[in-house]
């Protein structure tokens, strides 16, 4: 799963990002990062960091948003299988 993917279900994981100080939100390149991804570029500790987002993915009042690539979403927008 992408970082952007994340942040849109479960948006208590921007605290996170912005915790660590990734620039994550809003980046062009976060619909194509993983987490390991974005660790990597912004030298962030995979392993802590990871328990952190998770705890923040538990704790999300808002968790499991419908995805922003869900399938009815995709076919709204014209895209979905005929």
């Amino acid at each position: 799963m992408t970082v952007d993917e994340i942040m849109r279900r479960w948006p208590a994981t921007i605290k996170v990002m912005i915790r660590n100080r990734m620039l994550c939100i809003g980046c062009p390149i976060g619909i194509f990062h993983t987490v390991a991804d974005a660790c990597e570029a912004h030298r962030v500790d995979l392993e802590s960091f990871s328990e952190e987002l998770l705890a923040a993915m538990r704790s999300d009042p808002v968790a499991n948003a419908p995805s922003a690539f869900g399938e009815s979403v995709l076919q709204e927008q014209g895209h979905g299988a005929e």
